[in-house]
């Protein structure tokens, strides 16, 4: 069913966009959902959702700048500030001047995360696993292409409001 504009008197009209065709509502149901999910399964390992894409980039390469890891998991960088820090009362990361740049901090990974890696990476597969349940590889190469070009229009899109 397309979106439609429905008349509601002579002088006013109420433009609708059912939860079903917004993307941005689908999206984020499934990350909402996603989440709760890993949150289920790693929590008691002492590691929330919000620092798991962080722990997947630092497992991938360790020792990564602040502004590195900020970029590289797209999360701003005063919010990578207060992850860090939660991260490192936590247990998980450790910081300390950058050997190739004085000025710079690097992140490291504790000996503590490194032995969660595989437990955590585990949960994670799992959690994906049960949501491609009975969905057929290729319909999901389909979705994963069709969401990369929706990434990648939308951070190109040049009438966006500065950050």
């Amino acid at each position: 069913m397309p979106s439609e504009i429905i008349a509601g008197s002579e002088t006013t009209s109420t433009v609708q966009l059912p939860r079903e065709e917004s993307w941005g509502y689908q999206v984020n149901h499934l990350a909402r959902l996603l989440e709760g999910a890993l949150r289920d399964r790693i929590a008691r390992h002492g590691v929330l959702p919000g620092a798991f894409a962080q722990l997947l980039a630092l497992f991938e390469r360790d020792g990564l700048s602040q502004s590195e890891l900020s970029s590289a998991v797209h999360i701003d960088p005063s919010t990578m500030a207060l992850t860090v820090r939660r991260m490192e009362r936590d247990g998980l990361v450790t910081r300390s001047p950058s050997l190739r740049d004085r000025r710079q901090t690097e992140i490291r990974l504790t000996r503590h995360a490194r032995e969660l890696q595989s437990t955590l990476i585990g949960r994670a597969i799992e959690v994906n696993d049960l949501a491609k349940k009975g969905v057929d590889d290729a319909d999901l190469a389909v979705v994963r292409r069709v969401l990369a070009q929706m990434i990648a229009n939308l951070l190109n899109d040049v009438e966006r409001a500065p950050s």
